[in-house]
């Protein structure tokens, strides 16, 4: 008589059993589905004088992340993951979330470095750990040309040697500059320009009417400017981040001396206008990327996800800076290419990828071969665009042409 009661008694604990089984697999699969998403760092300033830069690099590789999961994402159905941590644009914490980022979150590829003091004090980790760094922003020339055999480090962004002879150009095309002088903030990125200009300048047979230098926190730089008007300067090359860049033109507001400025791309990075005041619209500045002018698929395309995801954009004039989104855009899918010719997150199989990448039609234009052993950077000269301030919008300067290149 026991039998019967033993039976259904089996049967309801293999029923137990098979549940168990099938809950134990479904979170096995949701613990590989999450292990199996590929990892992509960005260590940039999200707060601060230029978070809204750090912002704009974000939604640039959101967009493109989210254009390249819905299509399938790398190495045949694996998701990307953007993890972010804020470097306050000090070297310091800059080293520490790329630390972390590299050795606890196994990231594939690190993005970053608004500021090239924060890049360059990466680049020797990335070097050394053999994880492909992408640098969006910073322009300093050494980032990703530190001698460095092999060299993990890319860029899909303006180059300072590059930048500063068509600086000199665009002085001498734009305003008949013929005493140039320099006004740099006192650091790498400062020093790498000091050197690109001046070696621009003797191309040209010329020499600098004086050099001056500025601190990153200086609230004001009359002295400065006043030995620049005293030798003699009718232009101003200007490199500095947004708060002294500001700081140059409110001193030159104090002083009433009205000179042009040529700026490398600081300006772009955060609340310029604000800072600066009325004369903003004054400075000059090179930038990657517009997205006022003519249109491709790529633009369309990018201007309708940002509007889509982002509420307050609802077109070109808030996409600012226009140049974080674009290089971002273009950078994170020429690494997610990368990683496909990889066919691996190995770190040394992701940077021969990216040697392999033959053509890929981006947003800031066409790329054709971007990387090779001898090649790190990806856009050129004729990439650049001169933009200014018009209503707190970066637009390209009409009166100039679109583009200058350093000749």
């Amino acid at each position: 008589m026991a039998t019967p009661v033993a039976a259904p008694s089996r049967r309801r604990w293999l029923r137990v059993g098979a549940v168990a089984l099938a809950a134990a697999t479904l979170c096995v699969s949701a613990a590989s589905y999450a292990a199996d998403t590929v990892k992509i760092g960005l260590v940039t300033a999200l707060s601060g004088q230029s978070a809204r830069a750090g912002e704009a690099l974000t939604r640039g590789m959101t967009i493109a992340i989210d254009e390249i999961n819905a299509s399938g994402g790398v190495l045949g159905g694996r998701k990307l993951e953007l993890v972010r941590r804020d470097d306050e644009g000090n070297p310091a914490k800059g080293v520490l979330a790329a630390r972390e980022l590299i050795y606890k979150d196994k990231v594939a590829v690190l993005f970053g470095g608004l500021d090239t003091p924060v890049s360059m004090a990466i680049v020797p980790i990335a070097n050394q750990e053999k994880v492909p760094f992408m640098g969006p922003w910073a322009a300093g020339t050494p980032i990703t040309h530190s001698g460095a055999n092999p060299n993990y480090v890319f860029r899909v962004s303006a180059v300072d040697e590059i930048v500063d002879g068509a600086m000199v150009s665009y002085a001498q095309q734009t305003f008949g500059a013929k005493k140039l002088g320099l006004i740099l903030v006192n650091n790498p990125w400062g020093e790498s320009n000091e050197k690109g200009i001046v070696a621009a300048l003797a191309a040209k047979g010329m020499k600098p009417a004086a050099v001056e230098k500025f601190e990153a926190n200086d609230v004001d730089v009359t002295p400065q400017l006043g030995r620049l008007k005293a030798a003699g300067a009718d232009t101003l090359l200007m490199v500095g981040n947004v708060g002294p860049s500001a700081q140059v033109v409110k001193s030159l507001d104090r002083m009433g001396w009205k000179v042009p400025i040529v700026s490398h791309w600081g300006p772009a990075g955060g609340r310029f206008t604000e800072l600066a005041g009325p004369n903003a619209k004054t400075v000059h500045f090179v930038q990657t990327y517009s997205f006022f002018g003519a249109t491709s698929p790529v633009s369309t395309r990018v201007v309708a996800a940002l509007k889509a995801r982002y509420p307050d954009i609802k077109g070109p004039d808030d996409i600012t800076p226009a140049v974080g989104v674009a290089n971002a855009y273009d950078a994170m899918r020429l690494a997610a290419l990368a990683i496909d010719r990889a066919g691996s997150t190995n770190g040394d199989a992701i940077r021969t990828g990216f040697y392999k990448i033959d053509r890929y039609e981006g947003l800031i234009k066409t790329y054709v071969k971007p990387f090779s052993e001898q090649q790190h950077d990806a856009l050129s000269a004729q990439d650049y665009v001169w933009a200014q301030f018009i209503d707190n919008r970066i637009v390209p300067v009409a009166a100039a042409g679109a583009k200058v290149a350093a000749k």
